[in-house]
């Protein structure tokens, strides 16, 4: 068993990397392990921890964590943008080694939301929706699906929403719809609503498409963000079911702690996952 200290000692792209830690913290002889090195899947931000900040100095912030995939929120990309405009964002992040794998989370209350949500990433090339329609506009969410051939993996956000509180409840109204509906695993909001992220990972992994990686301070809904690897999440058992079903998409970091100024957390967090990674 590691323990957290081996683990952040164990990434050259964490806290030290970021230039938040004295580098003696960090042996000599250990060489730096590249980003998402054994990894089949590689670590995203998800845009909501960048809520404070413009785009510039969300660039920043993960060139200096080194890395470079995000599910882009529409503060950063306002659903209503011109085409003009989506290509120049798209750009301004493609052009800075940044991939905008997704977007949202985006809210679908109406059909009306549901279109413009479908047409918003097409215009953006984008073939994932992280996303959380009501329920009753499933089924046209899911004829939205097959016309545009994309992905809808819905959020789970855990006891403070009764919409899609958990994994379960995600798969219990996705599984007889089409496949590209599937779920984006919160395993924070999971762990808040009482259920184990990587049991659930291990029981609906072929309908996993995006995971929000994050560490909570209690299992319930008084549980605050705190830095991956000072919570209470079995981080190790995570990754090994991730490593169990196969997974191949993005773990994108939901950094929910410091709004204001989150890059230490974010460092730390980063580092201990792929810390982690390397060893799982």
């Amino acid at each position: 068993m590691k323990t957290r200290r081996q683990f952040i000692k164990l990434t050259g792209t964490g806290v030290a990397a970021a230039g938040l830690m004295p580098v003696m913290s960090i042996p000599e002889n250990t060489p730096p392990i590249p980003a998402d090195s054994r990894s089949l899947f590689s670590v995203g931000m998800a845009g909501y921890t960048f809520r404070e900040f413009n785009i510039d100095q969300t660039i920043e912030i993960m060139k200096k964590v080194a890395v470079k995939d995000i599910s882009l929120k529409d503060f950063h990309l306002p659903m209503d943008s011109t085409q003009e405009k989506i290509d120049e964002v798209i750009g301004r992040f493609r052009n800075a080694g940044i991939t905008v794998y997704a977007l949202g989370v985006i809210y679908m209350k109406t059909k009306d939301a549901v279109d413009l949500a479908f047409e918003y990433a097409r215009k953006a090339g984008v073939r994932m929706i992280v996303g959380a329609p009501d329920y009753e506009l499933l089924p046209y969410v899911e004829s939205k699906v097959k016309e545009y051939d994309f992905r809808l993996a819905i959020h789970n956000h855990g006891p403070d929403n009764p919409l899609f509180p958990n994994a379960t409840d995600i798969w219990n109204h996705v599984k007889d719809l089409d496949p590209r509906m599937g779920i984006c695993l919160d395993i924070g909001h999971n762990m808040r609503d009482g259920y184990d992220p990587a049991a659930d990972i291990r029981r609906y992994g072929k309908r996993l498409y995006d995971v929000h990686i994050k560490d909570v301070d209690a299992a319930s809904k008084e549980g605050k963000t705190v830095e991956i690897g000072r919570g209470i999440i079995n981080v190790q058992s995570v990754v090994a079911a991730l490593r169990k079903i196969k997974y191949s998409g993005r773990c994108s970091l939901e950094y929910e702690k410091d709004m204001k100024d989150p890059l230490a957390g974010i460092a730390e967090s980063i580092g201990y996952w792929r810390g982690v990674v390397s060893c799982v």
